[in-house]
């Protein structure tokens, strides 16, 4: 493409506007250019294949100007004494004297709303080469000649397809300033961006459409011409198509001119939507030790199906869930084969086989918890996990004694179907309460069902031994055992952002397991139900209000032959903060126990002070019966204030809490202390 002269915009009017930011063809003699590269890098082959674009600009594929090269005739090739040149000023440089600290980067936008001011600020090369300290000569000199490219792409964004953009270093044009003689010093460096008109769009065509197309609202006749608002109408009118089987769908054509006399955009896009294709062979690639046909039978698609990025999705799901796969990519074909099918290239890379984790909790009255596992993420060669798991609790407790669990989980995906989940379980617990004194062993199968992004279900079968022993009023140790055999189901819909730290969503789960009762247990159902809702009043997370509640019931056997480990009780981290740790149950019969009924409500107020503090304050209530909804019962509530701070495995909890009513009887420092990682709930 030619050099325009100094003093002319990228359609041939007057003004400043460096060769930088020059995009598109030019047609001055008719007031429009034609700026059709705008959706032109949108490859939407590529996205077929696994990858995704993301912010595909005018011109950085055709025009090398607008990646902030200076202007050339064909190939950007660099002429052999152009290169040794360059090397040979480059020590020149380097053994310069260290020049003085850069003064000030000033961005000036008249006229531009304090949102559009905001994003150019967060955009600019410069100004994020200043935040990172990245102050030397040659860094900034190399970032002020790559903002006109910048800027312009934001601007058309914006639907500002004529602006005037000055970079000044020191006062003189960044563009006039050759890289082989560069600055030894810069002081000052001044960006100013004339907005010119925002353009709207004069006509908007883009056919043929699927039926039940919806493109963008923004894309209409008098609406503003953002480039962004091009991409996404371009973008519906191929993704609706490949919704419907036709794979290889893509854009044939595009007329996109601006009218500098109207400002205006004339926006005419054209689909090539291909034949509807079935999914025919199903390849894996880059797997080193996990079979071909499990990492098929994971992803879940099936030949002869019509072909659905959908389904892409969904398997590229599948197999990351697993956790054997670092990466997963599901690749379409370029080409369909001659009997109108499309092959897909699974492409892996395997995660490395074993994992250690650990973690930490401290209550100022069940004492400490360590915890700690190891992970085998390909155990058979067909992405089967075993997961060991142990634990200690109760560590300086002012209540109750030193407890352990020790656990193993084996898990194989897509058992029955892609959805579902076999699990195998062992486990010993030893719970050292202050009620109490249990050794709990448990053997356990379950198959675990993906029914939807956020609906989970469960369905297993327990067998659960328990030694127990405890004092009544009396003095006199009573011995127990109790043996379950239980049939546990549950269902939990989660649509939370994050896990660990939610800002907006809701988690709900009910547990129901009825069982069989032997030894010293009668027969029963134990059901629980945990409701948590996040909503951030539109502040993007800056402002959270949560609400969790709970319930549970034991109902059918007598407290006192219910497994010690089934019964409920209040306060403590995860029910009441405030008050002791299980410092509310129930007493029948002589014997202080949890009882079978069960209920708590908590809120919490979080407010994001930065990007690595919160402050919390909350309250919680909690309720226990002797009997499953009626019977001897009473309830507390405690409250208080917390602190977060951001780490990349979730926020680390500090809660101080104090009583807000006490339950009869109930002992223990009017201060209550919680330390863990993750979100109270």
């Amino acid at each position: 493409m030619r050099n325009l002269p100094r003093g002319l915009d990228p359609c041939g009017k007057r003004g400043t506007f460096s060769p930088k930011a020059r995009l598109g063809r030019f047609h001055s003699a008719f007031g429009c250019c034609d700026t059709g590269d705008i959706v032109r890098n949108l490859d939407q082959k590529a996205e077929q294949r696994g990858q995704r674009v993301q912010n595909a600009t005018a011109g950085r594929r055709k025009l090398p100007q607008a990646a902030g090269l200076p202007g050339q005739r064909g190939p950007v090739v660099m002429r052999w004494w152009r290169a040794l040149a360059l090397s040979l000023s480059l020590p020149l440089v380097a053994l310069a004297p260290s020049a003085k600290a850069l003064e000030s980067i000033e961005l000036n936008a008249p006229g531009a709303s304090d949102s559009l001011i905001e994003t150019l600020r967060a955009s600019s090369l410069l100004l994020t080469a200043q935040t990172t300290d990245r102050t030397a000569p040659l860094d900034l000199m190399a970032a002020a000649r790559a903002e006109y490219g910048r800027l312009i792409t934001l601007l058309y964004e914006e639907a500002y397809y004529a602006p005037v953009i000055h970079v000044y270093v020191d006062g003189r044009e960044a563009a006039d300033i050759s890289p082989l003689q560069n600055p030894g010093q810069i002081d000052n460096i001044r960006i100013d961006v004339t907005l010119g008109p925002q353009f709207t769009f004069s006509d908007v065509s883009i056919e043929p459409l699927a039926p039940g197309t919806e493109l963008p609202e923004g894309f209409a006749v008098g609406q503003p011409a953002r480039s962004t608002t091009v991409r996404a109408a371009l973008n519906a009118g191929l993704d609706a198509w490949r919704a419907r089987g036709h794979a290889l769908a893509e854009a044939a054509d595009q007329q996109i001119v601006a009218n500098h006399r109207d400002h205006t955009l004339r926006v005419r896009l054209r689909l090539a939507p291909g034949e509807a294709l079935r999914i025919g062979a199903i390849t894996p690639a880059g797997q080193q030790r996990t079979r071909p046909q499990r990492i098929v039978d994971i992803a879940g698609l099936e030949p002869g199906v019509l072909h659905d990025p959908e389904a892409i999705t969904d398997a590229e799901t599948r197999l990351r869930e697993t956790g054997t796969f670092a990466s997963v990519v599901l690749e379409t074909a370029e080409t369909a084969n001659p009997d109108d099918t499309v092959d897909v290239t699974i492409r892996v890379d395997e995660a490395p086989l074993r994992r250690l984790g650990f973690g930490a909790e401290i209550d100022s009255e069940s004492g400490g918890r360590l915890s700690g596992f190891w992970l085998h993420r390909n155990l058979l060669g067909g992405a089967e996990r075993l997961r060991l798991e142990a634990a200690v609790d109760g560590i300086g407790a002012r209540v109750g004694g030193l407890g352990f669990t020790l656990d193993a989980r084996y898990t194989r995906p897509a058992t029955l179907d892609p959805d579902t989940d076999l699990e195998l379980g062992l486990s010993a617990t030893r719970l050292n309460e202050d009620d109490y004194l249990a050794d709990a062993y448990e053997a356990s199968g379950l198959l675990r069902r993906q029914f939807s992004d956020a609906l989970e279900g469960e369905a297993g079968l327990s067998l659960r031994f328990e030694n127990a022993s405890y004092d009544n009023n009396s003095g006199v140790t009573i011995y127990r055992d109790f043996g379950t055999f239980g049939i546990p189901v549950s269902l939990t819909h989660d649509t939370r952002d994050e896990a660990l730290d939610a800002t907006s969503g809701h988690y709900v789960s009910l547990d129901a397991m009825p069982y069989l009762g032997f030894a010293d247990a009668e027969s029963g159902i134990r059901l629980q139900f945990d409701a948590r809702l996040y909503n951030d009043l539109g502040t993007e997370g800056r402002v959270t209000l949560a609400a969790r509640a709970q319930l549970g019931a034991v109902v059918g056997p007598a407290i006192n032959n219910t497994p010690r480990g089934f019964l409920f009780y209040s306060g403590g981290g995860g029910s009441v903060r405030g008050l002791p740790y299980q410092s509310l149950g129930v007493t029948v019969g002589n014997v202080n126990s949890g009882g079978r009924g069960f209920a708590a409500l908590s809120t919490e107020a979080r407010v994001r002070i930065n990007d690595s503090f919160s402050v919390v304050a909350f309250a919680d209530a909690g309720a226990v019966s002797s009997g499953a909804f009626s019977g001897q019962n009473d309830w507390q509530a405690g409250g208080g204030v917390g602190v977060r701070y951001a780490t990349p495995i979730g926020p680390l909890r500090l809660d101080l809490a104090v009583p807000i009513r006490r339950n009869a009887g109930v002992t223990g420092s009017n201060l209550q202390i919680y330390l863990g990682i993750g979100q109270a709930f």
